[in-house]
């Protein structure tokens, strides 16, 4: 209706279960009481048997007819009110607090009450309470509530919730009833769905791949994992379709052997052409690298970067490259694009990766989409997001990593450099990431460039990046090749693969995301040597440290970040990032989620 628009804007709601979720945040109950008890509210008939003032203050006594008991009350700031509201004689109905004094009941400063056996619910809004109620009034119906897609009992329970008949069936023990809470987010994790299966819009394929990827799978000196088998069934099934474009996302743990996938999908595409994006040099690089080693010899492959290319990727099968793509006038069609890291490109960039990806598109026709992201997400959150994209999760590595993870402090510095001369004696190499390039006066620790003097003077072959080094890409690669330590921020953090790297030091770990720890721990260990990863803190006690430590599962990880932040960026780009739920715990309801999800048909 029209008088309601206004309310909906500044609600800023726009479906009728973003409605019925802004539930009461209390109620005014008036029911009378059916027992006495001491520390609770109470509504009560009473009579007024007598009222004295004394130094200021007045003093009544009730009598209350249906449990045949008197109750005194004691009023301050007493105004001609109080005496004609508390004339003996009175009969009323008065609400408050009841307590227990040498036996006696007594109950501070009651409220009379108008009429009794109401329960009014109380909303925090930015409207006025009687606004909001007229709203729920006009909107909220178990008809209405049932024809949005809500279960029987779901709809009862939220009409319970507005329009109260019985606190006790809404709260047990002061806190939401178990019930009810399951309710609310089951309809939480209902609407989220339902709006994001709204937005999907999947329009028909340019072209069905259906390229043998028996040779190639045949050839690797190494067995694909169950789970990398799956997700690569997975994909191929969405690009053997036409009448839908494939738009998957890829989440595997790091080291968890998502370039294989890439390859897979990229002979799939066969005898169309496929296209690579990735954000970095050295991640294009290690890709370009990794198909020329593991690919058939008659699939051409060609590198395409600012600093070099390599092959013509006018001729091209597979083209791998940097955003140096986009800006390629005679860049040839494909028939599947994927980008790695999709969430690290510009907001520019993906408008133009946009254009990329649907430039050959004719009549309407999309070119599959494949995007990769090394930044595990809690499993519920996967399942939500598989309304607006479909999802597959990697999250096991190809082999066992030894990765010992220690918290440590000042105390335990001499023992962490014995420890960096053996792995360095073993013709291994160590990371030391620093919190901060230049010295500040906010934070307790070295800087990259305070620190490097220690190192330099004691050690050989000590390569030192950072964020804004535009040497960084060439000092990676030559530290892989050649060094001992590499002093860095936190740019190694996805990039490079280091064989070699078995130790690492995160100066300052508590200031860092769990999720950024894993992905610099991640850089150790490639290869399954035993590794160890030091988190250096000033803190005295770390929880979140310690629990940290007890795993590398990058998606138990992922939960645990949200157990500690409460809420997640959890992963940006095509996938909505920092959905903040009221009712529904990413971490925890991963069994509601599912049962939801069937009933939305994604």
């Amino acid at each position: 209706m029209e008088r309601f628009k206004e309310h909906f804007k500044r609600l800023r709601i726009y479906t009728l279960l973003d409605l019925a979720l802004l539930v009461p945040s209390s109620y005014d109950d008036t029911t009378l009481s059916s027992d006495l008890k001491a520390g609770s509210t109470h509504t009560l008939e009473a009579k007024v048997v007598d009222a004295e003032t004394k130094g200021g203050k007045l003093l009544v006594r009730f009598y209350l007819p249906r449990f045949r008991t008197h109750l005194s009350s004691l009023f301050f700031r007493v105004t001609p009110y109080h005496y004609q509201a508390f004339a003996p004689g009175k009969e009323l109905i008065i609400q408050g607090r009841l307590e227990i004094f040498r036996t006696a009941f007594q109950m501070s400063q009651p409220k009379v009450i108008k009429r009794a056996g109401e329960i009014t619910p109380k909303y925090k809004t930015v409207l006025k309470e009687e606004e909001m109620r007229d709203l729920v009034r006009e909107y909220i119906t178990a008809h209405a509530l049932i024809k949005e897609g809500l279960l029987p009992h779901e709809a009862d329970t939220i009409m319970e919730l507005h329009f109260p008949q019985d606190i006790g069936r809404i709260y047990l023990n002061g806190s939401l009833h178990p019930r009810v809470l399951e309710v609310l987010k089951s309809v939480e994790a209902f609407n989220h769905l339902k709006k994001l299966s709204t937005k999907r819009i999947d329009y028909p394929a340019t072209a069905s791949l259906n390229g043998d990827i028996s040779e190639f799978v045949g050839n690797l000196p190494f067995t694909l994992t169950p789970e990398q088998q799956k997700v690569i069934a997975e994909v191929r099934a969405d690009l053997a379709r036409d009448d839908r474009a494939a738009k998957r996302m890829i989440v595997g743990d790091v080291g968890s052997g998502k370039t294989m996938v890439i390859l897979a999908a990229a002979v799939t595409a066969l005898p169309h052409r496929a296209i690579l994006m990735a954000p970095t040099s050295l991640l294009a690089l290690q890709i370009y690298e990794e198909a020329l080693k593991h690919l058939p010899a008659h699939v051409k492959v060609a590198l395409v970067m600012q600093s070099r290319s390599e092959g013509d990727y006018r001729e091209a099968d597979l083209i791998i490259g940097t955003h140096a793509l986009l800006y390629k006038d005679d860049l040839p069609p494909a028939s599947l694009v994927m980008i790695d890291e999709q969430h690290r490109f510009g907001t520019k960039q993906r408008q133009m990766l946009e254009a990329l990806v649907n430039a050959e598109s004719d009549n309407g026709k999309r070119v599959h989409q494949l995007q990769f992201s090394a930044t595990p997400i809690p499993r519920t959150q996967a399942m939500m997001n598989a309304a607006l994209i479909d999802i597959s999760l990697i999250t096991k590595t190809p082999f066992e990593k030894s990765i010992e993870t220690k918290v440590i402090g000042k105390q335990d510095f001499p023992a962490l450099l014995g420890h960096i001369r053996e792995e360095i004696a073993a013709d291994h190499q160590v990371l030391i990431i620093y919190p901060l390039v230049e010295e500040s006066e906010t934070i307790p620790y070295q800087s990259l460039q305070e620190g490097r003097t220690f190192w330099e003077e004691r050690f050989e072959r000590v390569y030192v990046t950072h964020g804004k080094d535009r040497q960084k890409e060439d000092i990676l690669l030559e530290f892989r090749e050649r060094g001992d330590i590499l002093l860095a921020t936190t740019v190694v953090e996805v990039g490079i693969s280091l064989p070699r790297l078995t130790l690492i030091v995160i100066v300052g770990a508590e200031r860092l995301g769990l999720s950024t720890l894993h992905q610099l721990r991640g850089r150790v260990g490639r290869l399954g040597l035993e590794s160890t990863c030091y988190l250096f803190t000033h803190q005295n006690s770390s929880p979140r440290l310690e629990e940290f430590a007890k795993t590398t599962n990058g998606f138990d990880i992922a939960t645990l970040d949200l157990k500690f932040r409460e809420s997640g960026d959890i992963l940006d780009g095509t996938i909505q990032s920092g959905q903040k739920f009221r009712w529904l715990d990413m971490g925890t309801d991963e069994d509601i989620v599912e049962r939801v999800k069937g009933r939305v048909g994604v």
